[in-house]
């Protein structure tokens, strides 16, 4: 059968894999750390968004983003860094953050059988841009003002200096051009890699953030034998609970304490990368 490529934005309802609910939703801000899987999907498919599913393409599958989005991708074990365009819904596995292709692992190098500390970067003018190419993307009606004539008037010269020769004097307003709206990315992104400093950081298993201690409190007495703790913090004037474990000393007992945070009714914990 010939595969028909249908490219097209999807944001898609809220499905379940596995024990683990998620709530699609756009996020052009989003930047976060977590595990990297490399995929060993050898069927020749569409992804979610109708783009032929590609394991030799700078691409990756991600469980709740709009999809098609571009992200900047790090590899924090080493520092290698590239553009991805997820482009598929995935990973189907709560304990992974994002499941890259087989091209992107070895740009990264990444081993393919293997998981790596990442953080994924969204790149809102270029996702913007992505998705308002391609039919589906929701458009905004923006109002914009209507442009008033430009007022030219004659003013009398300031006191003390002298009129010249009967010539008056113009005030005039310039319009600022407009600036034209970004380049969609294409489908197939050019394989370009930036080294930056490794970072690897720390495994944690972060379970949720609260603004009152008290629901903080309650969450980390059900993880306490994994060794949970509250950490506080401040967004602006607020002060936030965190709970969260760790560190963790590899990503086997870091998928064991997810798994267990899952059994003990948190569905939202993770691992990311402190």
């Amino acid at each position: 059968m010939t595969l028909k490529p249908d490219p097209h934005y999807v944001l898609g309802k809220p499905y379940q894999a596995g024990s683990v609910w998620y709530y699609p939703r756009e996020n052009y801000d989003l930047d976060e750390t977590g595990l990297a899987a490399v995929s060993r999907d050898n069927t020749t498919r569409l992804t979610t968004d109708g783009e032929v599913s590609d394991q030799a393409a700078l691409a990756a599958a991600h469980p709740s983003l709009q999809l098609p989005a571009i992200a900047q991708l790090t590899n924090l074990e080493n520092g290698l860094q590239t553009t991805v365009r997820i482009n598929d819904r995935g990973t189907g596995d709560p304990h992974r953050l994002v499941e890259i292709t087989r091209r992107t692992a070895q740009l990264l190098g990444i081993r393919p059988d293997a998981v790596a500390r990442v953080r994924l970067r969204v790149l809102p003018a270029e996702s913007h841009a992505a998705a308002e190419a391609l039919p589906g993307a929701p458009r905004l009606p923006i109002a914009t003002a209507p442009r008033g004539a430009v007022e030219v008037a004659e003013l009398p010269p300031p006191p003390g200096v002298r009129q010249g020769n009967g010539h008056s004097v113009t005030a005039s307003v310039a319009q600022a051009p407009e600036a034209p709206p970004a380049a969609a990315p294409p489908l197939r992104l050019p394989e370009t890699v930036t080294r930056t400093a490794a970072r690897p950081g720390r495994l944690m298993v972060r379970l949720d953030t609260f603004d009152e201690y008290q629901y903080a409190a309650v969450q980390q007495a059900k993880m306490a034998g994994a060794g949970a703790v509250i950490v506080t913090s401040r967004q602006g004037r607020t002060r936030q609970f965190r709970v969260e474990i760790g560190p963790l000393p590899d990503v086997a007992r870091a998928d064991a304490v997810l798994d267990q945070a899952f059994s003990s009714g948190i569905p939202d914990a993770r691992i990311v990368v402190d």
